[in-house]
């Protein structure tokens, strides 16, 4: 008998378990970006029907009216996107870039570096990925408000550092103790400083769990919501503080039911994790199977 022929049928089967787990990613995405194409009117009629006029329902909406009116436009200026997704990306690589690096340094530190206060400092760390935001959103704004952070960019900054150091600390000091131990005794023998070591050694060698906890802190600080609503104020100029998602549950309120602008706000805010995956679709796929695999 042969071996390959009786392998066709797991093979097909393996395949159409793939393509269904593909479509149910795909669909809802593809869903809401058609919707975002369609007005009320449309929208209301049929779910699932194509839009009639994707352009002017979109972007130019009422041709009788000088200034544009479709969802897309409507979305982008009374979101104030802008702005919004300017500081989305600066939280979001300002926090991604702390996290990485303190949590390389940490778990270097803790697997490394012999000290008493190693098992107690690290068990506070895991203690910090059994918090969850609810439980601690009163007393961190408390002390934000106390030290006289509030609605500010580092008032928001400082807590996004903090949410994501445990899973990070965890992960990296998993990892940093897989190298061997005998490259920093080698490096200590020759004289270099601790952080010498961990700039030239250690850090060259994380770079697989980096890209995981990168993966992991970005999308947690992409789409976090509760947070900066809360230590960002809704008076004046509060746009010039939050993040994007703040904008995209406007749209929830007074325009629940523009349905068509909800979606074009909604797919603004999809496409910049989309156009993420696409561009570092390689090193992803690369970081999560390194980090879930040490060595």
């Amino acid at each position: 008998m042969d071996v390959r022929k009786t392998d066709i049928p797991a093979k097909i089967a393996i395949y159409v378990v793939m393509a269904l787990f593909t479509i149910l990613a795909i669909y809802p995405l593809l869903w809401m970006f058609m919707q975002s194409f369609k007005t009320t009117q449309e929208f209301m009629l049929s779910k699932i029907a194509l839009p009639v006029n994707p352009f002017q329902s979109a972007f130019r909406g009422n041709l009788n009216i000088a200034e544009w009116q479709g969802n897309y436009p409507y979305a982008w200026r009374h979101g104030h996107f802008e702005v919004l997704l300017v500081n989305s990306i600066f939280y979001t690589a300002a926090t991604v870039l702390a996290v990485v690096i303190l949590s390389a340094m940490a778990g270097f530190a803790f697997s490394k570096i012999p000290s008493k206060a190693t098992s107690p400092l690290f068990g506070i760390f895991i203690i910090g990925i059994l918090l969850t935001l609810q439980s601690i959103m009163v007393p961190l704004f408390l002390m934000v408000n106390a030290v006289g952070l509030y609605n500010t960019r580092l008032g928001v900054l400082i807590p996004y550092v903090g949410l994501g150091l445990p899973m990070g600390v965890y992960l990296a000091t998993d990892f940093v103790k897989s190298i061997p131990d005998a490259l920093i005794e080698s490096a200590r023998i020759d004289g270099a400083k601790y952080l010498k070591i961990f700039g030239s050694i250690v850090f060259p060698m994380v770079a697989p769990v980096a890209m995981t906890i990168a993966i992991l802190t970005f999308s947690g600080t992409w789409n976090e919501f509760m947070l900066i609503n809360i230590l960002a104020s809704s008076g004046n100029g509060w746009a010039n503080i939050k993040s994007l998602p703040v904008g995209i549950n406007m749209f929830s309120g007074s325009l629940a039911s523009d349905f068509g602008k909800q979606f074009a706000a909604l797919t603004i805010g999809a496409i910049p994790m989309i156009a993420f995956y696409l561009v570092f679709r390689k090193q992803i796929t690369k970081g999560v199977a390194a980090g879930a695999v040490k060595g």
